[in-house]
């Protein structure tokens, strides 16, 4: 079929439903099998093994967008690639996304959440680090991407004191 008939689709965007924790894996498996994939991911500071690391997370979890031509796309491959549950659809048909929705999603600036995200002002927190060890403090702000501002009674006053973001935990 010649691209020019009236008929020819149009490539689209389609959603595609992941297994459980397995959208990076889809995202790479169609992207080596010559899919056009988006899978737009956010970075979130998290705790881990007591330090603070940046990871990237799914912006929208259990989902990734894949480009497709409905008419001359070849569909089989991606209901048997790992990491895919379903295309969705809506009746038998796939549901398509506004070319416009995935143009403004990469048009976003790399999307960052920043250090504040694990943290949020006025929220009581314990330093598990350094010369306040076990001491528990309300935390400030950030300053930076690794130092944090947190108010700690010391000697009956309240105190400004700036530590490394990673020397914090949540006080549960």
């Amino acid at each position: 079929m010649s691209t020019s008939h009236p008929h020819a689709a149009k490539a689209r965007w389609y959603v595609i439903q992941c297994k459980g924790g397995e959208s990076f894996r889809a995202a790479e498996h169609l992207a080596n099998q010559a899919f056009e994939v988006f899978h737009p991911v956010l970075d979130i500071k998290r705790k881990r093994q007591g330090k603070l690391a940046t990871v990237s997370e799914p912006l929208f979890p259990y989902y990734l967008f894949i480009r497709l031509d409905q008419v001359v796309s070849n569909w089989r491959p991606i209901r048997s690639t790992r990491g895919v549950l379903r295309l969705l659809t809506f009746g038998d048909q796939p549901v398509a996304v506004p070319d416009a929705l995935i143009d403004s999603l990469r048009r976003q600036p790399h999307r960052q959440e920043g250090s504040h995200s694990y943290f949020t002002a006025g929220e009581k927190v314990t330093i598990s680090d350094g010369p306040f060890k076990h001491l528990e403090a309300v935390f400030k702000h950030t300053k930076g991407e690794e130092r944090a501002i947190v108010l700690l009674n010391v000697l009956q006053r309240p105190q400004h004191i700036e530590l490394a973001l990673d020397s914090l935990e949540k006080t549960p």
